[in-house]
């Protein structure tokens, strides 16, 4: 859901029980009126017995029927589905370095409501701790005919180190609940809406706050923005930032749990060739992936140094970069040999970020796709069986989207060794895993 909590808050949202009724008896909340979503403690997620302090019925502007007569053309610039690319997103949750991909999927998902049948876009949320998988969500968001968003489903994979570990939070409208309005066309202050309003499932209320505010972006001010305070289901509050071109724009604070965004195409893409020093620098942050060493480590943060004073760089990628150069520097001086692979890793991701200023998204996923690769030999060495398994499926997450558009006869070797990793990585053989990343990477050299 691209209206997501901070990962913190998700398992509750998302596991937790809701029952819609007349409030409890003895409950003390007397504001929501006769609809009672109860409140669910974040801790054990039982429900308390009160009721979220709901908004009046008569600011709510999603009760109205959405016809949808062209759903798949998102246009609405506060939530433009269909128009953005792809966005990065950065911070910190739990005190790990957080990181969302957010991709438009090629095609649309036919899904029934009410005997309609609604055509809607796909995005795929690739959320990474550390680096690392943590969650995927398929959304699915179709626009009405009057400029409003509709949210129609998710289907959820959380992970646990490299694997499965549950599908919490999957619904579809139409079968588990309503489709729920995203974002409405033309948000005015006090408007009122719910983007999940699946009870027993997932449940989210908004309050638009503020309209018309400008935004500090990835490079320069952006207009038009609006934020919201949403309220969650353990009945806790929380800030969010919309902005034109991007969608969602912020979430918390940057001395706090913070998901931010870093830069999204086309919306920051510039004409012109790749600057320099930033080909110096993804060559130095893949030297460092590949082999981190004090010589290593230091070349890449000089490499860093000269691009950051040659270019201008989103700030939020600024403060990230320095955080995991600085860790690469550590972790190496320590000895700490999983933290090492850890930081380089992050190191190698923000650099091909940057690139995304500058070269089609096709390149920079096709050099993800690269990295992946490589990681899974790095980690097959340690014998690091979670982190393998978790390289294979960052692998077959970011194949569904660069894989669009291969020819048939360079695509094959690739869905063949992507097979070979999966087969490892499914039996916990990282031998197996080192012998099949060499054939995935020069499948992938083939096909550039």
């Amino acid at each position: 859901m691209n209206n997501r909590n901070l990962a913190a808050a998700v398992g509750v949202v998302l596991g937790a029980a809701l029952v819609t009724s007349a409030c409890d008896a003895g409950s003390t909340n007397k504001k929501a009126g006769p609809e009672c979503v109860q409140i669910v403690e974040e801790s054990t997620g039982k429900k308390t017995g009160e009721c979220l302090p709901l908004a009046p019925r008569k600011d709510r502007v999603d009760l109205g029927k959405p016809a949808f007569s062209r759903p798949a053309s998102i246009t609405n610039p506060l939530h433009p589905s269909a128009q953005v690319k792809q966005v990065i997103y950065g911070g910190q949750v739990d005190g790990k370095p957080f990181r969302t991909e957010f991709t438009l999927l090629p095609g649309t998902k036919s899904i029934a409501l009410k005997g309609e049948q609604v055509k809607a876009r796909t995005i795929q949320y690739m959320a990474l701790s550390d680096g690392r998988i943590e969650e995927l969500a398929l959304d699915w968001f179709a626009q009405a005919d009057d400029g409003s968003v509709w949210y129609l489903g998710e289907e959820v994979f959380n992970y646990k180190n490299g694997v499965v570990a549950d599908t919490e939070g999957t619904w579809l409208a139409g079968k588990t609940g309503p489709a729920a309005m995203i974002m409405p066309a033309r948000p005015g202050t006090g408007d009122v809406y719910r983007p999940e309003n699946a009870p027993e499932v997932v449940f989210e209320e908004v309050t638009v706050k503020a309209t018309g505010q400008t935004v500090d972006g990835p490079y320069g001010p952006v207009k038009g923005a609006i934020t919201v305070n949403e309220l969650h289901m353990d009945g806790s509050h929380e800030d969010k930032v919309f902005a034109p071109g991007y969608g969602e724009f912020s979430t918390g604070s940057a001395h706090g749990d913070l998901e931010a965004v870093s830069l999204a195409v086309p919306t920051d893409a510039k004409p012109g060739p790749v600057p320099g020093d930033l080909t110096a620098l993804s060559g130095a942050a893949r030297a460092a992936q590949d082999g981190p060493t004090d010589t290593t480590a230091r070349k890449a943060r000089a490499a860093w140094d000269k691009y950051e004073a040659s270019d201008r760089v989103p700030r939020l990628l600024d403060r990230q970069m320095d955080r995991d150069l600085g860790a690469l520097t550590r972790a190496v001086g320590a000895h700490d040999a999983a933290a090492t692979r850890g930081a380089a890793l992050r190191v190698a991701q923000n650099a091909l970020d940057l690139r995304l200023r500058y070269e089609p998204l096709s390149s920079v996923e096709a050099d993800r796709m690269d990295l992946w690769a490589r990681q899974v030999t790095i980690d097959a060495a340690a014998g690091d069986e979670g982190a393998v398994a978790g390289d294979v499926t960052s692998l077959e997450l970011t194949w569904e989207r660069a894989g669009a558009g291969t020819p048939a006869d360079k695509a094959a070797p690739i869905d063949d060794a992507l097979r070979e990793l999966r087969e490892a990585a499914d039996h916990k053989d990282t031998a197996a895993a080192a012998k099949s990343a060499p054939r995935l990477l020069a499948a992938l050299g083939d096909a550039s």
